[in-house]
């Protein structure tokens, strides 16, 4: 199955840590990597952490009927719950709510408004009723919780996932850049930082939030929880323009082609919300229990597949993604990068062929969205892996390249190894100089493929 959903268009895997055991997850990990072995083409795996969930505890018979305007406790310690004292064991909610801010319970299907605070005692009055049961979660829209972004099972789950080499860390209910700066004290440079942007609390930082981290996600669902649903669409749209500018990749994510779990195909709304994101200029979008536990995962990674393919071909596309294009950033190596890819497109050259030790200078490119074929070439497998997640990129990877001639030769062997050019084709090269410094996009070549360098 794995090997049908990659060639039905899958670029990375997410391996979802709130669900299963290690052992799971090893068995899947070294599955993935069989196949990449098998199909000579790198593939990511994005390790998703479960992130402090906050619950509700154990509610007497089960289960609580509420309906608007009926009184309720919150209580700090305490089992056996029932409408005045249900149990909720997270003394940071009582530290961080006032009189006036709202809790929403199991996805915000229940909403209660706080009337009270005490050291171990919430008071608040049902606004919209329902059943609240045993561990039903719990959101927390107006208020910034004192709580690290790494539980103790995230930080066993984390050591285990950098041991097995995941490209990417995924990072739930991120609130402030201080999350991702500990996260990095922990992963060091072993994998890159995804940051899901689920909480309001990340939106006012979004800017540093976004500089810290290596890629941004784009999780709607608790999002759409805790803030009004006629929000999301434009913060997903601000979200894509933030990380196209910085030149991180960005993943929109969350029931994208939800009814498929059961069904063999879309609604036409889902089919248009994919496709939204495309247009928005998204570099990712990502499938969850469609392909985890749906009746139809190959189904479902072909639509979305065959969704972008035709967005993309779409007469609108180019023309709405550069209306939204961000401005150009005023330094050297963003502007070589910006004019590889207006050179491209004016000598109509097959491909731009991008020497990035790190994944920044084809980062730098691909946030033009070019016209022309982008073949990101590295020595670091593990870049070549993370690569698959940005927009427009072939990683290839191979050898560390050490002078002009070495670079001439690679780039013209590797475009028509490639397929992405014939002989006699012009190709734009681009790389940093010196050679293998990360960072550095300070030089670009015209070359002219069956031509002496």
């Amino acid at each position: 199955m794995l090997e049908a959903l990659f060639l039905a268009g899958v670029d990375t895997f997410r391996l979802n840590f709130s669900h299963g055991t290690h052992q799971d997850h090893a068995n899947v990990h070294a599955a993935i990597r069989a196949l990449e072995h098998k199909v000579g083409r790198p593939i990511g795996i994005l390790q998703d952490l479960q992130g402090p969930k906050i619950r509700v505890g154990t509610i007497r018979d089960g289960k609580i009927t509420t309906v608007a305007g009926d009184p309720v406790r919150f209580v700090l310690a305490g089992s056996d719950g029932d409408r005045m004292s249900i149990p909720l064991p997270h003394p940071e909610i009582f530290d961080a709510v006032a009189p006036g801010d709202d809790l929403l319970i199991d996805d915000g299907r229940v909403r209660v408004r706080v009337t009270g605070v005490g050291a171990d005692f919430i008071d608040a009055r049902i606004i919209t009723g329902g059943v609240i049961s045993n561990r039903k979660g719990v959101n927390v829209p107006s208020a910034v919780l004192n709580l690290s972004p790494l539980t103790a099972k995230d930080r066993a789950d984390l050591a285990f996932g950098l041991e097995l080499g995941v490209e990417w860390v995924a990072l739930s209910f991120v609130q402030k850049p201080t999350d991702i700066i500990e996260a990095r004290g922990l992963i060091g440079d072993r994998a890159g930082i995804v940051a899901k942007i689920e909480k309001p609390a990340a939106l006012d930082h979004i800017d540093d939030i976004v500089r810290l981290s290596g890629a941004i996600m784009v999780a709607r669902g608790d999002l759409g929880v805790e803030i009004p649903h006629e929000d999301v669409p434009g913060r997903q749209k601000e979200l894509i323009r933030s990380c196209r500018l910085a030149g991180k990749p960005v993943i929109v994510a969350t029931q994208m082609l939800d009814s498929m779990v059961a069904a063999p195909t879309p609604t036409r709304a889902e089919a248009s919300d994919v496709a939204t994101a495309i247009y928005d200029g998204a570099d990712a979008v990502m499938l969850s229990a469609e392909s985890a536990s749906g009746q139809y995962p190959r189904e479902a990674v072909a639509m979305m597949s065959r969704i972008i393919e035709s967005t993309e071909r779409h007469k609108m596309y180019r023309s709405i993604l550069n209306a939204s294009e961000p401005g150009e950033e005023e330094t050297a190596p963003h502007a070589v990068a910006a004019a590889a890819a207006d050179l491209a497109a004016a000598i109509n050259a097959s491909a731009i062929v991008a020497f990035t030790s790190s994944g920044t200078t084809a980062a730098r490119i691909a946030r033009k969205r070019p016209k022309v074929a982008l073949l990101a070439v590295t020595p670091d497998q593990t870049v070549s892996r993370q690569l698959c997640l940005l927009w427009g990129a072939h990683s290839v990877l191979s050898q560390d390249i050490h002078s002009y001639e070495e670079m001439v030769e690679r780039a013209s062997a590797t475009a028509l190894t490639e397929a992405f050019a014939q002989p006699a084709d012009s190709i734009v090269v681009v790389a940093g100089i010196p050679f293998g410094e990360a960072g550095t996009t300070n030089n670009l070549r015209v070359v002219q493929l069956g031509r002496a360098a």
